[in-house]
C-alpha cells in the first residue's frame, strides 16, 4: 500500500509543480508588463519654424538667413547629430556634421550663408527652400524618421509660421538624397 501512496504523492507533486509553473509563466507577462519603460517625450524636435521673406530681396543672404528651423533637445543628454538629416518635401536636405546638441538646447538651422557657432547653423544655400507650404523632417543618422513638422501658412506672415507635429519613429527612407549645401 505504501508503493501506491508513494506514486500517487509523486503525481500529486508533480501535478503541483505543473501547476506552479503553468501560474508563473502566465503571471510573469503581466509583471514584466509593470515594469516596461513608458513610452519617453522626444528627446530631440523641431520646436520651431521661421519662414524668409517674400519681398524683393529674397534672395539676399540676410533674407536667406531669417529662413530657419529650430532643432530642441529636451533631454537630459546632450545629442550627438552628427550625420542627423533636416529635408524638405522636395528633398533639399541638410546633413549635420560634428555637431553635439547640448541638453536643453536649441539651435537654428538658417538657409542661407554664415558661420556655424552652438546656437546657429547654416546650410549656405543661394536660394531660399521652405515653402509657405511644406514639411520638415528631422531624421537620424539611421534615416529613422525624429520629427516632422508641417505647415500651411497662407496668409503670408513669416512671424506665424509654427506647424504641426508629427512624432514619428517609422524607418522612411524617401528623402535620403543630399541636393546641395556644404553639410
Amino acid at each position: 500500500m505504501s508503493i501506491s501512496v508513494s506514486a500517487t504523492a509523486r503525481r500529486l507533486a508533480a501535478a503541483v509543480a505543473a501547476a506552479g509553473a503553468l501560474v508563473g509563466t502566465v503571471a510573469l507577462p503581466a509583471s514584466a508588463a509593470d515594469h516596461a519603460p513608458r513610452p519617453q517625450r522626444q528627446s530631440v524636435v523641431i520646436s520651431n519654424v521661421h519662414l524668409g521673406s517674400e519681398g524683393r530681396d529674397h534672395r539676399s543672404n540676410s533674407a536667406l538667413n531669417q529662413e530657419w528651423v529650430a532643432i530642441t533637445n529636451n533631454s537630459r543628454e546632450n545629442v550627438n547629430l552628427s550625420g542627423w538629416t533636416l529635408s524638405d518635401k522636395q528633398g533639399h536636405t541638410y546633413t549635420f556634421r560634428h555637431f553635439r546638441l547640448n541638453r536643453h538646447a536649441t539651435v537654428r538651422v538658417h538657409t542661407g550663408v554664415g558661420r556655424d557657432t552652438r546656437n546657429d547653423l547654416f546650410q549656405d544655400r543661394r536660394n531660399q527652400i521652405w515653402d509657405r507650404r511644406d514639411t520638415a523632417t528631422l531624421r537620424n543618422e539611421r534615416g529613422r524618421v525624429v520629427d516632422t513638422s508641417t505647415w500651411n501658412n497662407d496668409r503670408h506672415d513669416p512671424r506665424d509660421t509654427r506647424g504641426s507635429h508629427n512624432h514619428d519613429d517609422r524607418n522612411n527612407h524617401n528623402d535620403r538624397n543630399n541636393h546641395g549645401g556644404r553639410h
